[in-house]
């Protein structure tokens, strides 16, 4: 039995006619960079996740960038995140000409761990960046609490988040701005590049708009120096058309999620994700921590079972942060978690029998493994 770690076709082929008709409808309208489309997208996201604004941009990391550029972030300031995330987190702090500071993650949520966020705030420390990774949002009332105490912004990096919650408050409507990501396997993905951010901020928003626009306020009159970051209006279509669907779509992983955990009881060399009290978990991805990683994912892609690893080298680790002068033991918990990670496959319309596929092919190999049970 073949199963794939993605298959967005079939969500395509389950609401093609709207999808088809949406697209049509830009075409008629050559409303091709920003416009109606995206506009109305705007108004629809920003309901969604609880915020006054929403400002559609082109990607997850230009999301992130604009937020910390509009809030003045730049050379000689400090934001701190955490290093088991996409390099993209990292990379648009580095954009805006700011140095990232790493703090460590909690082992049970992978997310920062507020606990040691304290001692990594220094006089140079202007913003947070909490990443809700996986589709489980990080504790977000110390960070709060810690951030307001120092007098810090909080930019949400909600790019595998939408629709999470924390105490029934979606994800990006917590900080001063959250960042969302529109690639196409997110849980509300486009048909190319797309991202997003949404903030209550009237001000915020409106610096926002003007930085992705080249800085204008009206055309041809630069107010301050911006980038071409405009979404358009093709994705904008679609992603309207796809927000519909995206709370009974998460509900979806969420009940396969459970399959998992049903078909997975009682295995305990098998690290199953943790969902806190305080979250709703949209589970962009079902991430497991096992031993002997390699072996583990052989024997799911001899059996037809893709996977994948999200993330094999923490951000400082890798080469493009060498200059940061960290070592292996620097993040401990972060370290561990890339070591053992591996993400199984997770969309809406998996099947209940290629989920027990696949925990028959997980069990059978744990039982060959010296010690396994």
């Amino acid at each position: 039995m073949n199963v794939p770690f993605l298959d967005l076709k079939s969500q395509y082929q389950s609401i093609s006619e709207e999808i088809e008709t949406a697209i049509r409808h830009v075409l008629n309208a050559t409303a091709f960079s920003g416009g109606p489309f995206v506009e109305r997208f705007e108004d629809q996201f920003a309901a969604f996740s609880q915020c006054r604004h929403a400002i559609g941009v082109g990607s997850g990391t230009e999301a992130i960038w604009l937020a910390l550029m509009a809030l003045g972030i730049g050379r000689g300031d400090e934001v701190i995140t955490v290093p088991n995330t996409f390099i993209a987190t990292v990379e648009a702090i580095s954009l805006c000409g700011a140095t990232p500071v790493f703090v460590d993650v909690d082992e049970r949520s992978y997310t920062m761990d507020p606990a040691q966020l304290e001692r990594a705030i220094t006089p140079r420390t202007k913003a947070i960046i909490p990443v809700h990774l996986y589709g489980q949002m990080a504790d977000m009332d110390p960070i709060m609490a810690i951030a307001n105490t120092h007098g810090l912004y909080v930019i949400e990096d909600a790019c595998q988040a939408h629709g999470a919650e924390y105490r029934g408050r979606r994800a990006g409507s917590i900080g001063n701005a959250g960042c969302f990501s529109f690639y196409p396997g997110k849980n509300l993905g486009a048909y190319g590049e797309a991202g997003g951010v949404v903030t209550h901020d009237d001000e915020l928003a409106a610096k926002i708009k003007m930085l992705r626009d080249h800085g204008q306020s009206k055309k041809y009159s630069h107010a301050m120096i911006g980038v071409n970051s405009r979404m358009d209006g093709l994705q904008g279509a679609v992603l309207g058309v796809k927000l519909k669907y995206l709370d009974s779509w998460n509900d979806g992983r969420a009940r396969n999620a459970g399959l998992y955990r049903r078909h997975l009881a009682g295995v305990d060399s098998v690290v199953l994700p943790e969902k806190l009290d305080y979250a709703r978990h949209i589970y962009h991805i079902f991430a497991v921590r096992v031993q002997n990683r390699e072996a583990f994912m052989d024997a799911l892609k001899e059996q037809g079972i893709a996977s994948g690893i999200h993330y094999p080298v923490p951000v400082h680790l890798q080469g493009a942060y060498k200059f940061m002068g960290k070592k292996r033991g620097s993040f401990p918990v972060a370290e561990k978690c890339a070591d053992e990670t591996v993400s199984l496959p997770m969309f809406p319309e998996l099947k209940e029998e290629q989920i027990e596929h696949t925990a028959d092919v997980i069990k059978k190999f744990i039982r060959r493994s010296p010690g396994g049970r």
